[in-house]
């Protein structure tokens, strides 16, 4: 089978994960950022997670470098454009952009200017390549429920105009949920679509929380809902979608080994599972790869990938003229 020529769509995949290490360094020698290497084989070491990365915090380090040099409108633009074109190269028709606007001020831009570089990138891209993609603003969990309520408010007047959600992500601590109550449900009054990173690193009830408190629609991981029944039921019963990343939990040490990974017994038991990089230079994968992985450790067949395929489209934050296009394709 010729893993290139499937069509995907990715629905969890972030920016700052994602950045070509020969982009790195032209946006650093261009913006006078120091770096600590300026060849692409050290660059590449330096932002992709090792084999025997120990947890997800040391996962998380490798982001530090990338953000030096997304900090201008021109480097999110570029970064945003080159991201769809390499996925349009894998067949994805479809993807949504998730990153975090404040991890991208420190050079004065405001979150607007931020906002719109990278949808302006997205639409470049779209003009050029056979793919569609939207935004997804994620509020990180180390900062303050104001933080998180200053990117909604931000992020309000370009819904239906590129920016379609909102995403609570890093470090994964117990209970998070209570702290973002507030301005996920503005959010939610205001039109934007809810997922969140939860369940990624042993804790299944923090997905019981993300859909109970903050009505999440889907959830980035959700791989410990295995261990926690009451997350697993509410997920089942409510069609909640798992934004499946599986090199990435390999990685962070989620699971151990692919054949371990919950992801064909999820989807045996109809949840909805998708297919994703999650982080396309720090795992050292792209969709291809992913779809790779599951029909080599899985064994699934080609009408079970449609299944998948088909739970990306339901899934996804898009209008129904696209995900009409998107069911032609398969």
């Amino acid at each position: 089978m010729e893993y290139e020529e499937l069509p995907k769509i990715e629905l969890h995949c972030h920016l700052d994960g994602s950045l070509r290490p020969e982009t790195i360094i032209d946006i650093a020698k261009e913006e006078g950022i120091s770096i600590p290497f300026y060849d692409a084989y050290n660059i590449r070491k330096e932002v992709t997670a090792p084999e025997e990365c120990k947890s997800l915090d040391e996962y998380l380090k490798r982001f530090e470098i990338p953000n030096l040099v997304m900090q201008s409108k021109e480097s999110l633009r570029r970064i945003t454009y080159e991201l769809l074109e390499d996925s349009a190269k894998e067949n994805v028709k479809y993807i949504e952009v998730r990153f975090a606007p404040l991890l991208h001020i420190t050079k004065g831009l405001s979150v607007c200017e931020i906002i719109e570089s990278v949808i302006l990138g997205i639409r470049q891209a779209e003009e050029k390549y056979d793919i569609r993609g939207n935004v997804i603003l994620c509020c990180m969990r180390f900062m303050s429920a104001g933080n998180a309520l200053e990117v909604v408010e931000a992020g309000k007047k370009y819904l239906g105009k590129g920016v379609v959600a909102v995403d609570l992500c890093g470090a994964e601590g117990e209970g998070f949920c209570n702290k973002f109550i507030e301005p996920i449900a503005i959010a939610r009054e205001y039109g934007y679509r809810v997922t969140i990173h939860a369940g990624e690193t042993g804790i299944g009830k923090n997905v019981l929380e993300a859909v109970e408190m903050l009505g999440a629609e889907r959830i980035g991981h959700g791989v410990f809902i295995k261990d926690c029944i009451e997350a697993y039921n509410i997920v089942k019963d409510k069609k909640i979608t798992l934004e499946m990343c599986l090199t990435s939990n390999i990685q962070t040490k989620a699971i151990d080994t692919y054949e371990n990974h919950p992801f064909y017994n999820f989807f045996n038991d109809r949840i909805r599972v998708t297919v994703n990089t999650d982080n396309r230079t720090v795992s050292d994968t792209n969709m291809t790869k992913e779809c790779q992985v599951i029909f080599k450790y899985f064994n699934i067949t080609l009408d079970e990938y449609k299944q998948v395929y088909y739970n990306s489209v339901d899934a996804a934050f898009a209008d129904l003229k696209t995900k009409e296009r998107l069911r032609k394709f398969i």
